[in-house]
C-alpha cells in the first residue's frame, strides 16, 4: 500500500530544491504522467472494494489537486526570476508610438476663445441648420440681397438652409437676453465658394457686444488687441469703409503680410440700429459692436499657407506641423 503521507513530504522535499524548468518537468512527469504516481494510485482504485472506493478515490484526487498546485507554483516562481535577473539593452531604441494632434483649425479656434474668456466674452454654440429669419431676415439682409440665391447659398428647402454666418445666433440670444450682451460664437459656416481662398465649408468667429456708450473705439481697441495676441508682434493695421446689412457704419480690417500688401482679415462695424429696434432694445440708451473672423484666412496669414483647400486634404506633412 501506498503511504501518503510519506509521499507528499517526499513531493515537498522534491520540488524545494528545483531552479529550472527542466527538472520541475521531470517532477511534473514522474508524479502525473503516464506511468507516474497518480497513474499507480488510479490502477490500485480499480481493485478497491467498493466500500472503500469513493474515500480511496477522493484521497487520490485531492492529492493530485495538490501536486498539480504546487508544480504551477514553482513554475511561475522561476519564470518571474528570470524575468528579474533579464538584462535590459537600455541603448536599443523605443517603440514609434504615432500620437495625433489637434487640427489647426482647432487649435487656433481654442486660442481665439481664451483670449475673448480674458475680457469677459460668454461662447455660445448655434445650429448649423438655419432658418430663413434668423439667417437674414433678422439681419437686416434683404429679399434680394444675392447672398439669398442658389448661386451663393446651399438651401435645403424655401425655408431652411446651411448658415451662411455665425452671426445668425446673435439674434437667437438677444430674444433671450437683456443687455448688457457679451458673447462670442463660433462653427462652420457654408457657402458656394472653391478656390485657393475659399472653401464650401469654413470656420468662422463672431463677437457681439451691447451695453451703454459702445462706440468704434472700442470696436477698434478691442480689434487691435486681438490681433497684436494672435500674431504675437505688431503689425500695420487699417480699417477701410464697406458695407454690411447688419452693421452701421461698417468696415473691413486689413493687415500688411510678409510681401508689404494689404490683406483683408475681417468684417466688423457697429451694430445696425433696425437690429436693435426689432428685438425691442433702447437705442437711446444702447449701442452694440460686431465683427466676425475668418479662422482659416488667419491661419493662411499666420503660417504662409498659400492654399486653403490643403487644410482639409488630410496632408500629414502639414498637420504633422502643429
Amino acid at each position: 500500500m501506498f503511504n501518503f503521507n510519506k509521499d507528499i513530504k517526499n513531493f515537498k522535499l522534491e520540488i524545494k530544491n528545483i531552479k529550472n524548468i527542466k527538472l520541475i518537468e521531470k517532477i511534473r512527469i514522474k508524479y502525473l504522467g503516464k506511468k507516474g504516481y497518480i497513474k499507480k494510485l488510479l490502477n490500485i482504485l480499480k481493485n478497491t472494494p467498493k466500500n472503500l472506493k469513493s474515500k480511496l478515490g477522493k484521497k487520490i484526487n485531492k492529492i493530485k489537486k495538490y501536486i498539480i498546485y504546487n508544480i504551477n507554483l514553482y513554475k511561475n516562481k522561476i519564470n518571474e526570476k528570470k524575468k528579474d535577473n533579464k538584462y535590459i539593452d537600455l541603448f536599443l531604441p523605443g517603440r514609434n508610438y504615432i500620437i495625433g494632434n489637434k487640427h489647426p483649425i482647432t487649435l487656433t479656434i481654442n486660442k481665439i476663445e481664451k483670449f475673448f474668456y480674458k475680457l469677459g466674452f460668454e461662447n455660445i454654440i448655434g445650429n448649423e441648420i438655419e432658418n430663413v429669419y434668423y439667417n437674414f431676415d433678422s439681419l437686416n439682409i434683404n429679399k434680394y440681397h444675392p447672398s439669398r440665391t442658389k448661386k451663393d447659398t446651399f438651401w435645403i428647402n424655401k425655408n431652411n438652409l446651411l448658415r451662411t454666418q455665425t452671426s445668425c445666433m446673435q439674434i437667437r440670444y438677444i430674444k433671450k437676453n437683456k443687455p448688457p450682451i457679451k458673447i462670442i460664437t463660433s462653427g462652420c459656416v457654408f457657402r458656394k465658394d472653391y478656390d485657393k481662398t475659399h472653401t464650401p465649408m469654413f470656420h468662422q468667429l463672431d463677437c457681439f457686444l451691447i451695453d451703454k456708450n459702445i462706440n468704434f473705439s472700442n470696436l477698434k481697441y478691442i480689434i487691435k488687441k486681438f490681433i497684436l495676441f494672435f500674431f504675437k508682434k505688431k503689425i500695420n493695421i487699417k480699417f477701410l469703409p464697406s458695407y454690411f446689412p447688419f452693421t452701421e457704419p461698417s468696415a473691413e480690417v486689413f493687415i500688411k503680410n510678409k510681401n508689404n500688401k494689404w490683406i483683408e482679415i475681417l468684417g466688423c462695424g457697429l451694430i445696425h440700429p433696425n437690429i436693435l429696434i426689432n428685438n425691442n432694445i433702447n437705442i437711446k440708451l444702447y449701442s452694440g459692436l460686431a465683427f466676425g473672423i475668418g479662422i482659416e484666412r488667419l491661419i493662411m496669414l499666420k503660417y504662409n499657407i498659400s492654399d486653403i483647400r490643403i487644410l482639409y486634404k488630410n496632408n500629414i506633412k502639414l498637420l504633422k506641423q502643429f
